[in-house]
């Protein structure tokens, strides 16, 4: 592996560069992205070796496609033609089942490998790139069967070198589990914020009185909207499914404190506390 060409230089792209570079000193890193600022930045930051663009993408080995998932969409087909036949192309959005259709009958379908890291941070941009991000971190690799062995298998050990635990699931699974255990909470988080905001109109009251509790809770409000817009439109049957479901159980919470039936809240809470049982698993 000579030439990585990373499309989207922020923090998922940056970081995947900087723990491939230390594994891979030898490789040489091109960076694209539709923001020039962005490119001189991650350069400066030595994410990447050099500024490139897709018209010289057919010198690349691997390509880490890391753009918000509705650019991803736009340009697979793109990166797919203008590869060689020897290169794998990863993409890492957090939406797989639209992507995967897009490719599903390309003729070099078998170059390329669906994934989602379980990795990330409220920041966005080439400086929120660091080094470690990934480490025992779960990889999720879908539709496996229709890549390369041989690229996988490439793949696969990329990963492994960064200390991450690898899964494999179909695209279809992935975006209905995913839409509980990340985009749910996305959504609530910002909701939350939003309230809050809406209520309290002297911004000084919510400096002054919120604690690490709702800090915690609303910390996903400051992820990009332009990353998340695009993902909560591509997965929206599965986000609308959990959204009843939760709702469903705020309405329920609601009529149990409205009819004093504490009790009832108790039991549910503490029910609702095995969730750290659950939680002592995730790496």
């Amino acid at each position: 592996m000579n030439n990585i060409f990373v499309i989207g230089v922020g923090l998922i792209g940056g970081s995947l560069c900087l723990d491939i570079k230390k594994t891979y000193p030898k490789v040489k890193v091109y960076g694209i992205d539709t923001s020039s600022e962005n490119l001189d930045l991650a350069l400066k930051l030595d994410l990447i070796d050099y500024k490139s663009s897709l018209d010289v993408i057919y010198k690349a080995d691997l390509v880490l496609l890391s753009t918000p998932v509705d650019v991803a969409n736009k340009i697979i087909i793109d990166v797919l033609n203008n590869i060689n036949s020897t290169s794998l192309v990863i993409d890492f959005g957090s939406t797989k089942t639209n992507i995967c259709s897009t490719v599903e009958n390309h003729k070099k379908r078998k170059n390329y490998l669906a994934s989602h890291p379980i990795a990330g941070t409220e920041f966005s941009g080439p400086n929120a790139a660091f080094s470690g991000l990934f480490n025992n971190k779960t990889m999720i690799l879908c539709d496996i069967e229709k890549t390369d062995p041989n690229l996988l298998t490439s793949a696969e050990n990329i990963f492994r070198s960064m200390n991450m635990n690898i899964r494999y699931m179909d695209s279809l699974s992935h975006d209905k589990h995913i839409a509980y255990v990340s985009h749910l909470s996305h959504i609530s988080s910002f909701m939350l914020g939003k309230t809050v905001m809406d209520k309290e109109k002297n911004e000084n009251n919510i400096f002054d009185m919120a604690g690490s509790g709702f800090e915690s809770t609303v910390r996903l409000a400051k992820s990009s909207p332009e990353m998340w817009a695009p993902i909560l439109e591509l997965n929206k049957e599965n986000i609308v499914e959990s959204l009843d479901e939760y709702i469903m159980n705020l309405n329920s919470f609601k009529n149990l404190l409205q009819n004093d039936k504490f009790g009832e809240l108790k039991t549910q809470m503490t029910q609702t506390n095995y969730i750290k049982n659950i939680l002592k698993g995730i790496r």
